[in-house]
């Protein structure tokens, strides 16, 4: 395991009610080290109710909860000096950011059975507040966790329950993933690390908003073409980025708004194989937009475009975006469109994916649905 940040945080104020083991002088030094060394960790499995989740996972077995989309994660308070993640079967290169008490540390998931990831942050005395986070996106790897270890003799206890003002759910690919986000001069795809779907546009909107999100987005699909094997309409409503995967509990959480962002692959994989743009684009789109209404009736609904050069400048995808938004919101009067004025040559960075958020919050704030009553 790597840590990617170095980590430091003050003490905790609050008195633990975990038992400590004090070593004795002995006359051994191997007598002392085994009468100091600190008891096993106490596994709490991830299907304890004191865990709460956010997004969406795979919850169909025994192993544990299936860490696969970006931006889903679980929160949970708990005791004590120590603290590690227990985790099996990572596959590719699964990234995941932990807060504890606003302090972060970002580590990749090792392969393997039962592999532990130590938080090397001090811990004081007291109740702490742990975040754990999916960084990298679905279709870079995903992991299996099986809950968090903790000293013996501490407790869990469910986080206190935040209120946000809206759900958002955002479908798009890698422009709303976040890829490449936290890249240099150029695109990278070998180190997911700097893939940093907490620094997306779609993840900065939530966060100006106090809102939750849902983020199902796959870098290279598009709605009819791209460069990966699956399209929007394939797995928008999947617990996994693949054809085959569950369907999704979509009735667990109903979002507000449900923002699309697509073409942009449709537009570059067809130019670069020489091909026309996809002739059934407009068609797929809008069935895509009635799935999702049939599945959110009291959902409001934004078709996006923009945040790179396609977006911005393709004459064919503009043509056929505008196609779509046509008939989405004739047929729905709940639907409506942004275009971003802001966009990248290359993938957006950070500052990119700032203004991209700050020019949709401020959009949004000025929609008369900005305006209804929040959640209870």
């Amino acid at each position: 395991m790597t840590l990617l940040r170095p980590n430091a945080r003050p003490l905790g104020r609050l008195l633990g009610r975990c038992l400590l083991v004090i070593g004795t002088l002995a006359p051994s030094v191997a007598r002392v080290a085994a009468e100091t060394a600190p008891p096993p960790l106490v596994l709490v499995a991830a299907s304890d109710p004191a865990f709460r989740p956010f997004g969406r996972f795979d919850r169909a077995t025994p192993e544990g909860l299936q860490v696969v989309w970006q931006a889903s994660g679980l929160e949970i308070a708990f005791e004590g000096p120590r603290l590690s993640f227990l985790f099996t079967g990572a596959e590719k290169q699964a990234f995941l950011d932990a807060e504890v008490d606003g302090d972060h540390e970002v580590f990749r998931v090792p392969a393997g059975d039962a592999v532990r990831v130590p938080w090397t942050g001090r811990l004081g005395p007291g109740l702490h507040r742990l975040r754990l986070t999916k960084r990298s996106e679905a279709s870079a790897g995903t992991a299996w966790l099986r809950g968090i270890e903790i000293a013996p003799g501490c407790s869990v206890h469910a986080p206190a329950p935040r209120r946000p003002s809206r759900h958002l759910l955002f479908l798009g690919d890698s422009i709303t993933a976040g890829a490449c986000n936290e890249d240099g001069a150029a695109d990278q795809w070998d180190d997911r690390s700097t893939h940093n779907a907490l620094l997306s546009y779609a993840s900065l909107t939530a966060a100006a908003l106090g809102a939750d999100l849902e983020n199902i987005s796959v870098s290279g699909m598009g709605i009819s073409e791209g460069y990966v094997e699956v399209t929007a309409p394939d797995v928008w409503d999947r617990v996994r980025p693949a054809k085959d995967a569950p369907r999704a509990a979509l009735g667990a959480w109903q979002p507000d708004i449900v923002f699309f962002n697509f073409g942009e692959n449709d537009a570059s994989y067809t130019r670069r194989n020489g091909r026309p743009f996809p002739a059934d684009f407009v068609p797929r789109y809008v069935a895509l937009a009635a799935g999702v209404r049939q599945a959110f009736p009291k959902a409001e609904l934004v078709v996006l475009r923009g945040g790179m050069g396609g977006g911005a400048t393709d004459a064919r995808l503009i043509a056929a975006w505008n196609k779509v938004v046509a008939q989405i919101e004739a047929a729905d009067p709940r639907a409506t469109h942004y275009v971003f004025t802001h966009w990248s040559a290359l993938h957006p960075r950070v500052a990119d994916d700032k203004a991209m958020a700050g020019e949709l919050s401020a959009w949004l704030s000025a929609q008369p649905f900005a305006g209804a009553s929040p959640r209870p």
